[in-house]
């Protein structure tokens, strides 16, 4: 049936979303070592507007416990400045007049301990977003029998449905586990 397969492939669509806008949640807590992704959801005000610091500065990582940012324009060293240390990094810019250079210190036990449980509540949120996905494709799919499509055709999605939802929950506790051993890490 042609409306199953839209439900079907919506119900995938939807839970590969889910999975990138996990990965990219979990790119965002550190582990330890210095990546300019840390970054990613940083935003200073440039002409007024919001603007990701990627767009203003260049990032990079001399070492492993690093970042070094050289803003385009020389203004714009204490708007960054000022949004890494409004921002939840916990971490102290220096400030040299023309670039930013952001030491990255060795996590605490305890921190790696709170930021595993920062990743396991994001890969959690990711989960959530793939059982929603099943249930609305579910929904989807039992109106489809006052329709007139036969039960054993819902019944066959729904299978569809479950096995989707069993590969991506398995991709997510993957990425969780992934980025558990990074933290954990010393």
């Amino acid at each position: 049936m042609e409306e199953i397969e839209i439900y079907l492939d919506a119900a995938r669509e939807m839970m590969e979303k889910a999975v990138v806008h996990t990965k990219a949640e979990l790119a965002k807590i550190r582990a330890g070592k210095a990546m300019p992704s840390m970054l990613d959801g940083l935003r200073v005000e440039y002409y007024g507007n919001p603007t990701p610091v990627s767009q203003v500065a260049s990032v990079s990582t001399p070492d492993a416990r690093t970042i070094f940012i050289k803003p385009w324009e020389k203004a714009m060293v204490g708007e960054i400045e000022k949004a890494i240390i409004n921002s939840d990094l916990g971490l102290n810019p220096q400030n040299d007049g023309e670039n930013i250079i952001l030491n990255i210190p060795q996590l605490t036990e305890e921190r790696r301990g709170q930021l595993a449980k920062q990743a396991k509540a994001a890969t959690e949120d990711g989960k959530i977003s793939i059982r929603n996905a099943r249930k609305e494709a579910n929904d989807e799919l039992k109106k489809l029998l006052k329709d007139g499509v036969s039960e054993d055709a819902i019944k066959g999605a729904e299978e569809e449905v479950q096995e989707l939802t069993d590969k991506f929950v398995k991709k997510m506790d993957e990425l969780y586990e992934h980025k558990e051993k990074e933290i954990m890490t010393v």
